[in-house]
């Protein structure tokens, strides 16, 4: 082969496939029209089973139909009631029915006990004792007053068999008649006709009836015979020169005999000899094609033979990663429309090899930016949960605290407690300024003070810039007017810029200052968040808000930092910008309209502490709810320094408990529980004291949700949020008591 000609190593492959493409063709063809003969045998099959199990039950049922009232027609009861029913009594009765119904071949009476005690039978070669052992289950069923139908085999043979009870005169059960119809050789051609298939009924290996022309056909049925059921679904047999599709199914038997059943044939020999001649006509054709195109074939090669010595060689530097290689073009005819296509492809294949290689490597930066984006954004879930967690023991702390100053004590202790308590009170705010900076919440704009949202954020950063060496100056304008905005997003941007200053002077100078600024114009504030670190290269200050550009080492920022403060302030209405001169610094300013119509509620003055007032609870009964045990012993003791009884659940079927058995003026629930939570517990009391849901106040140690604020807003309830201090508790008691 490898010293033959072109013509040769064409024309040979050529050839070699048409043949193969023949023979799979015959192959798959003969596949596909077998499949869809199998497929149309199981669908006949199918049907016709359905249709024999059909006919089954209902020739089972018009027995039991037809003879069901036998037994109380007056010739039977009177014989039936009989003291002693013996044979020569019953034989009259007996064989008169055995006479008038065509298709029962034997008909027997057996009483309580299942003995046998007279019959009549059309075919003497089976036994009445043989047919009433095989009928035993149906005629025990009957005698516990069941008409029963069963399928039996007595001898060689099938009966479809009925039994039905029998009563005297005093409605007492005394017997079963029993009556059995063959099935054999008219049942089978009755259903073939019915069906347009054959049919097999077998007790055993036997065959007991067959629509086949010939029933005893050399052995092949033999071996059907001894093994139905193998395989399952529809299977192939050859029988006597002819093909057939055959399924196998069993008899209801109430003896669970499983050797008694049937076999339904469809035969597919007609398909299949026009199916033989179809493979022969198409292999005529076949053959014919192919020496047409061997010679069609054999006539072109020459013309090819050049452009594709050419086209080789060229693919072959291609192969070898040379895509600057091109194919010369002789003709306009299919070789130059090839030679064409080639060299677009080529042209193709290294443009996109380079634009590959440009988009991995995006891919690559991509990827670890955005997974450091989801580290981030768990990070933040986890800080959210640490400080929901804190705000239960601060609630004590600081509640304790506050009870241990207001106590008589010395003057050293006082000032300590004053220490404690200042410091509890610091961790509060931070410990918001956490919940509500990394809590996810649906945006909402509402009209807001920059200055608070800037002190929210310097809660949270106050730490890392302290030890970083970094001072923190601040100049706010304390009546800077209010904006209309989602505090949440803006204390995102605000975050966002004061860490990065931190960040670009940790670790290039020894220390550093930060300073903030607030100032307001006619129409819009404006912050100045400036630092004196290292700046930003001109080159760089113009891509700085653009998406995933970063100068910092891989993994250590994604590069979404400023562009998302960018489109937060840019949907605000705002406008946000950079300033900076390499090696003195940088400042970055934001530009926000004022909301018209509102005032600066942070220039109002703090009320005063309000005096203990010792006697305020006398005669007051409270409940308090919660699962910290720390914040129930401070809200009770607290209460209790002005008077008022308090009584304290862990839990709130513990509570519900005390509803039931006390009258309270107020109740304290948290929340968040075990168990009953708090919208849970105020649902139960609704049904059990109506009256104390309005003089229900809520506590929690999280932001009050959406969900929340509707149902608090919904059923006017008040909420207190943790950690708190006594005098709030006092003053939400005394509100509640006034309005209810």
């Amino acid at each position: 082969m490898f010293k033959a000609n072109f013509r040769t190593k064409v024309l040979a492959p050529v050839i070699l496939v048409m043949v193969l493409l023949l023979a799979v063709t015959v192959f798959v063809m003969n596949r596909r029209i077998m499949r869809q003969f199998q497929t149309e045998a199981q669908h006949t099959l199918g049907t016709a089973d359905s249709v024999f199990q059909d006919l089954q039950r209902i020739h089972s049922n018009d027995l039991l139909l037809r003879f069901h009232g036998l037994v109380h027609e007056p010739l039977y009861v009177a014989t039936f009631s009989l003291p002693t029913a013996d044979p020569a009594t019953l034989h009259d009765p007996l064989q008169k029915l055995l006479d008038a119904e065509q298709d029962v071949a034997i008909v027997f009476y057996a009483t309580n006990g299942s003995d046998l005690v007279a019959s009549e039978q059309r075919d003497a070669t089976i036994s009445p004792n043989t047919f009433a052992a095989a009928a035993k289950p149906a005629v025990e069923q009957a005698l516990q007053g069941q008409e029963k139908a069963d399928t039996i085999r007595a001898g060689d043979r099938l009966y479809e068999v009925i039994s039905i009870p029998v009563y005297d005169t005093y409605n007492s059960l005394v017997g079963a008649l029993t009556l059995g119809s063959e099935i054999g050789a008219a049942d089978a051609k009755r259903f073939s006709e019915i069906t347009r298939s054959q049919i097999i009924f077998f007790a055993g290996s036997h065959m007991v009836a067959s629509t086949l022309a010939n029933s005893d056909a050399k052995g092949g049925l033999a071996s059907l015979l001894k093994d139905p059921f193998s395989g399952g679904g529809v299977k192939q047999i050859p029988l006597d020169n002819d093909h057939y599709f055959y399924v196998a199914g069993r008899f209801d038997s109430l003896s669970h005999d499983k050797t008694l059943g049937y076999i339904l044939l469809s035969s597919y020999e007609y398909s299949l000899q026009t199916l033989k001649a179809t493979q022969q006509v198409l292999i005529v054709v076949s053959l014919g094609a192919i020496l047409f195109g061997v010679a069609v074939i054999w006539i072109l090669v020459n013309k090819i033979t050049q452009p594709l010595r050419e086209l080789r060689d060229s693919a072959e530097a291609v192969g070898r990663g040379d895509f600057s290689r091109r194919v010369p073009v002789h003709s306009h005819d299919e070789c130059g429309e090839l030679a064409v296509a080639f060299n677009q492809m080529t042209e193709n294949v290294q443009q996109s090899r380079a634009q590959l290689e440009k988009t991995v490597e995006t891919l690559k930066t991509t990827q670890g930016q955005l997974i450091q984006s989801e580290k981030l954004s768990a990070v933040g879930e986890f800080v959210a949960g640490v400080a929901h967690e804190l705000n239960n023991p601060l609630a004590a702390v600081m509640g304790f605290a506050e009870l241990l100053r207001d106590a008589d004590m010395d003057t050293k202790y006082r000032r300590q407690l004053d220490l404690i308590f200042k410091a509890a009170q610091r961790c509060q705010k931070i410990v918001q300024s956490l919940l509500s900076f990394a809590r996810r919440q649906q945006a909402e704009r509402k009209p807001v003070c920059a200055n608070e949202l800037i002190e929210a954020v310097l809660e949270i950063v106050a730490y890392p810039l302290r030890t970083g060496n970094i001072e923190l100056v601040t100049e706010l304008d304390p009546q800077l007017p209010m904006i209309m905005a989602d505090g949440h997003q803006i204390q995102q941007v605000f975050l966002n810029l004061i860490s990065n200053a931190r960040q670009a002077m940790e670790g290039r100078q020894a220390a550093g200052r930060i300073r903030l600024t607030s100032t307001a114009s006619e129409k819009s504030i404006r912050i100045d968040i400036q630092d004196n670190g290292p700046g930003i290269s001109p080159d760089n200050l113009r891509r700085i808000f653009d998406p995933f550009f970063t100068t910092k080492p891989v993994g250590k920022g994604t590069g979404l930092g400023l562009s998302l403060c960018y489109g937060i302030i840019k949907e605000h209405g705002g406008n946000i910008y950079a300033e900076s001169t390499p090696g003195e610094g940088a400042v970055f300013v934001i530009e926000l309209p004022i909301a018209r119509g509102f005032t600066n509620a942070s220039a109002a003055s703090v009320p005063p502490p309000e005096k203990l007032d010792s006697h305020e609870g006398e005669s007051k009964k409270v409940l308090v709810i919660d699962d910290e045990e720390t914040v129930l012993q401070m809200i009770g003791e607290g209460l209790r320094r002005s008077s008022f009884h308090v009584d304290m659940a862990s839990d709130g079927e513990t509570a519900l408990q005390l509803i039931q058995q006390n009258h309270y003026d107020v109740t304290l629930c948290d929340w968040k529980m075990p168990g009953l939570n708090g919208r849970q517990v105020y649902e139960r009391v609704q049904s059990i004291n109506p009256d104390l849901c309005k003089r229900m106040i809520f506590v929690t140690g999280d932001i009050i949700n959406e969900r929340m604020q509707e149902f608090l807003k919904s059923e006017k309830r008040l909420c207190l949020s943790k950690p708190f201090v006594i005098s709030e508790l006092r003053a939400a008691i005394r509100e509640v008591l006034k309005t209810n």
